[in-house]
């Protein structure tokens, strides 16, 4: 991906957006470990990973 300029406004607001979906597969992680439901432990494993992959993705807008 091309380096783009980006300002400190979407700088800002990537950062935040990073924050919140490290939380949401953190909190989605710690809800599948407690999951009796071998179905929602599933969904909640997968919701995690993707915050996952989000983050990376994001992150390559902020390096």
């Amino acid at each position: 991906m091309p380096n783009v300029a980006i300002t400190d406004f979407e700088l800002n607001f990537l950062r935040e957006l990073i924050s919140a979906e490290q939380l949401s597969a953190k909190k989605a992680q710690q809800y599948a470990q407690s999951a009796t439901n071998p179905q929602l432990k599933e969904l909640l494993q997968q919701v995690a990973t993707r915050s996952n992959q989000a983050v990376q993705q994001l992150a390559t807008f902020v390096q």
